[in-house]
């Protein structure tokens, strides 16, 4: 046989080999876009009617402490642009798509950009939200203080607390909570502070339901109060409570210095 016609067959085998060869697989993704402020079944109907939902497997995750994830699996661009959707779908509400990140590092990345201290001060949660906002490393230079004032007596002394308040609108009042994140501004000179109230249960208190919290948040002297009604045990309830005051912590601190950076995420 010839070279040319060695060549040939060699040629004939290669396209052979080309055209029965398997097409490559997309490599295969994994993302978690993680959600606060929304119910499981706000997500799901909003996910419903989203483009990518045939294309790119979803499974919604449900966390005791109230936020709402969404890990989605499948091609890498299918993924990508998944992700995409999501955040233009539910703005605010996404504070990252990193699995490893959580919703207090989201916070304290914003308190250190913004260069603001943070002070806590907490009844039901009895500390439960300083020790999720400690957890994250770099705090200790913003960090100013944090008390647990779970008697009348101590909100009055440690928050600044006024006994007419408590005694016209009670502990666990929109009032309550809005004095304490106004007095412990004062007290302590934190540029954002955090203060909730409420009833974790299991009885009601002082004609307050189980599950009713109060959440205020002082940043740079504007306070945005909230009510809740949460429901669970005592220990989901305080973990709800933490939870919702971190968002809300969250969206008054990028109402007031800057926009959403969904937790790192460019």
């Amino acid at each position: 046989m010839s070279d040319k016609e060695l060549s040939k067959d060699v040629l004939k085998v290669s396209s052979s080999a080309e055209i029965n060869a398997e097409p490559v697989e997309e490599k295969t993704a994994v993302s978690v876009v993680k959600i606060c402020g929304m119910t499981e079944a706000q997500v799901r109907t909003g996910v419903s009617g989203m483009s990518f939902k045939d294309s790119v497997d979803h499974q919604f995750e449900s966390e005791d402490c109230g936020e709402v994830h969404i890990r989605l699996t499948g091609p890498k661009k299918a993924v990508k642009s998944a992700v995409k959707e999501i955040k233009a779908a539910f703005g605010i509400n996404v504070f990252t798509s990193h699995e490893e990140k959580t919703l207090e590092d989201v916070v304290v990345e914003l308190l250190l950009a913004n260069k603001l201290t943070v002070s806590t001060v907490e009844s039901l949660t009895g500390g439960l939200l300083a020790g999720r906002i400690i957890n994250v490393p770099g705090v200790s230079d913003i960090y100013k203080a944090g008390f647990i004032t779970y008697s009348n007596k101590a909100k009055r002394k440690l928050a600044g607390v006024s006994r007419k308040t408590i005694d016209k609108f009670g502990a666990v009042s929109e009032q309550t909570a809005k004095e304490m994140s106004k007095g412990s501004a004062n007290l302590y000179k934190a540029d954002v502070v955090a203060a909730v109230t409420g009833n974790a249960g299991p009885d009601e208190s002082e004609g307050k339901p189980v599950g009713l919290v109060y959440i205020g948040v002082n940043v740079a002297g504007k306070i945005t109060t909230r009510e809740y009604h949460f429901d669970g045990d005592r220990r989901q309830i305080r973990e709800k409570t933490v939870t919702a005051a971190l968002v809300l912590m969250r969206e008054c601190i990028l109402e007031y210095y800057g926009k959403v950076t969904f937790g790192g995420d460019s």
